[in-house]
């Protein structure tokens, strides 16, 4: 008899032992914020009135003047870069994304491109690339600088665009020091940036003007939800431009700490965000998981994150042409990952055959595939159950053929 929602749907949960990617639907969350999301469900709301609140709160956790509750980082790229491009210009919002006669380019560091800045290429604007990586082509040691972006800001300008993680360049602070020199905000993508917790007010106070975080990794919110945090008078340009705006303008009373309805001729129509819809159940989500992820609750999910990875490490035991490492040294994000390097003369597979035959098993068991071209399968805690670290271990076994192991970690 098929034992969750899922088995009774025909579909086959999977032992995620990668980590919170959407692609094997984030984290699991935990009941506080499943329980809030259930009431949640149960009630109607003015939904600007929630995130205004909503805003609220997450101004108080990063430090920013205002937040705002996306359905993603990707829509926390688009909000925010429709916001630069039009300001609080209704008449500019409604013809997005012809953003004929607008600022409309944005500039990134070419070592920083990545094809989540779609997003911000669906609001109508271009991507001006700036630097010469030559650190990653082996060609050098430099990579973008300040003076590049500077010498690349024109009356077109609408904004930075500046993809953190903990090796980019040119550092934010000169970044947003050349951009402040012009007038031009600088939008940060975090999506991936946490832990450690001080990812969330960092960028705010190094000067970034709008923030973009995944709600649906580490801080163990809705999958589907994620936070835009920054200046206030931007925050309210991606709210108008996000918006149900089915309203008639006598009728319209948005929250003024959200949204200052004086300063505007008009309301918007339905603005390009409106597609990025988030529920009151993913709004109440995140917000109750946020405040988990920003208490000393994160240090109890270290220890269990830890004790997961050392117990399918130990589990797994000493298996001839594989060893394995514990890594947090060297991750900023403080998340432990277990590394299993592939001797492929000895195990006769290679550690992408490896990563396939775990997710075509029974159970299916995903890991990272980020390193199989250096012969290096990674394992992460961060969605590991109680019993699972076990399973993967014995599959481990199962797939490299052999009834000799020993306990111990490298």
């Amino acid at each position: 008899m098929p034992n969750n929602i899922y088995e009774r749907m025909g579909v086959r949960p999977i032992i995620n032992a990668s980590g919170p990617t959407t692609r094997l639907s984030g984290s699991i969350m935990d009941s506080e914020v499943a329980d809030a999301m259930r009431e949640a469900s149960q009630y109607c709301v003015d939904i600007a009135e929630l995130q205004a609140r909503a805003s609220e709160i997450i101004a108080e956790i990063t430090g920013a003047e205002a937040g705002y509750v996306t359905s993603g980082a990707a829509a926390g790229l688009l909000l925010g870069t429709a916001a630069c491009v039009t300001g609080p210009d209704p008449g500019k919002m409604n013809r997005l994304p012809d953003t004929s006669g607008m600022r409309n380019e944005v500039i990134i560091s070419r070592s920083q491109r990545n094809f989540y800045d779609h997003a911000i290429r669906s609001v109508g604007v271009k991507l001006v690339e700036v630097g010469i990586a030559d650190r990653y082509s082996g060609a050098g040691v430099r990579d973008t600088e300040a003076w590049e972006i500077a010498d690349a800001i024109t009356e077109k300008t609408a904004a930075v665009c500046f993809v953190a993680n903990p090796h980019a360049l040119p550092p934010l602070k000169e970044v947003v020091s050349v951009a402040h020199s012009a007038g031009i905000p600088v939008i940060v993508d975090a999506a991936g940036q946490l832990p450690p917790r001080s990812n969330l007010h960092r960028f705010i106070s190094e000067g970034a003007d709008l923030v973009a975080f995944s709600g649906g990794k580490a801080i163990g919110g809705p999958q589907g939800s994620g936070i835009l945090c920054g200046r206030r008078n931007l925050i309210m340009c991606a709210a108008l431009q996000h918006l149900d705006m089915d309203v008639l303008k006598k009728q319209w009373d948005p929250p003024k700490s959200l949204i200052d309805k004086s300063i505007l001729p008009g309301a918007p129509h339905h603005g390009i965000g409106r597609p990025c819809k988030v529920g009151k159940e993913q709004i109440v989500g995140l917000i109750t998981a946020l405040r988990g992820f920003s208490t000393d609750r994160l240090e109890e999910r270290y220890k269990v994150w830890n004790a997961r990875i050392k117990e399918l490490v130990m589990a797994a035991g000493d298996i001839p042409g594989v060893g394995f490492t514990i890594d947090v040294r060297s991750r900023p994000s403080e998340i432990p990952m277990a590394e299993m390097q592939v001797d492929e003369s000895v195990v006769g597979k290679t550690a992408l055959d490896i990563v396939i035959e775990l997710q075509q098993g029974k159970p299916c068991i995903q890991t990272n595939p980020g390193k199989v071209s250096e012969g290096i399968v990674l394992f992460g805690p961060l969605c590991l159950k109680p019993g699972e670290p076990e399973q993967v271990a014995l599959r481990l076994k199962e797939i490299i053929d052999t009834d000799s192991f020993r306990g111990g970690v490298s």
